[in-house]
């Protein structure tokens, strides 16, 4: 069942589960193909007909949160330009490990997604494959096993936000790609369908169509109950 977060017209903005591909080569399971099914149930189309779906932007098979699909050509460009033209409002809300400080800042990395993997590394300016990468936080917590982020990408980098704080000591808690020690979600879980403690939290754009501002924002998951927030600062 889809979390949906808004419907209007073409946008369809989900709060996608962690462990969940946003999009999967054929005969995998996808965030892609539930919402494909979601139109065709909706508009009465039999199982196998063919639905166009825009994907402006995508997130990470282990994160969760505010995501937009797009169900016309026209929209999913719009929106794309959107996302192109840095007109987009996104947060995230990471728990990491370790105790950040100061408790507002900016990280500036240059980074390089290896060849052929799913990983990214931070790497010297003047490597020949450095892409610049910048984000901003604010401590909006601190506990006793880390620190809950609010973030802003400056730029859209693969793993962004789990490199860039993995390499100052602070993995995002569950990520063991890059280096958490800490567990996260269901331990019974297959490593690649185990969540990590990234969430999308607030998502605002242009409506493609009636220009009207939209903003959204994606409860947590359950998971994140185990961090024991502050109620009052969840929301």
């Amino acid at each position: 069942m889809l979390d949906i977060l808004y419907d209007d017209g073409p946008c369809l903005v989900v709060n996608k589960p962690s462990g969940l591909l946003t999009q999967a080569p054929a005969g995998i399971d996808s965030l892609e193909i539930q919402v494909k099914q979601f139109f065709r149930a909706r508009e009465g189309k039999p199982a196998d007909a063919n639905v166009y779906l825009g994907l402006p932007h995508r997130l990470d098979r282990p994160v969760s949160g505010a995501i937009v699909f797009a169900r016309h050509v026209r929209a999913a460009q719009r929106l794309s330009k959107q996302f192109e033209d840095r007109t987009i409002s996104k947060s995230y809300w990471a728990f990491v490990e370790g105790i950040v400080t100061p408790e507002e800042g900016t990280w500036r990395d240059f980074l390089h997604k290896r060849h052929g993997m799913a990983q990214a590394e931070v790497v010297a300016e003047d490597h020949p494959a450095a892409k610049h990468a910048v984000l901003h936080y604010r401590v909006l917590w601190q506990g006793p096993i880390g620190a809950w982020l609010e973030i802003e990408l400056e730029t859209g980098r693969t793993h962004q936000i789990r490199i860039q704080g993995a390499s100052r000591g602070h993995a995002v808690v569950g990520d063991s790609q890059y280096g958490s020690v800490l567990p996260f979600g269901d331990p019974a879980l297959d490593e690649r369908d185990r969540p990590i403690a990234l969430h999308a939290r607030q998502l605002g754009f242009r409506h493609p169509m009636t220009n009207e501002s939209v903003e959204v924002a994606a409860p947590l998951p359950s998971t994140w109950e185990a961090l024991h927030l502050p109620r009052e600062l969840v929301g």
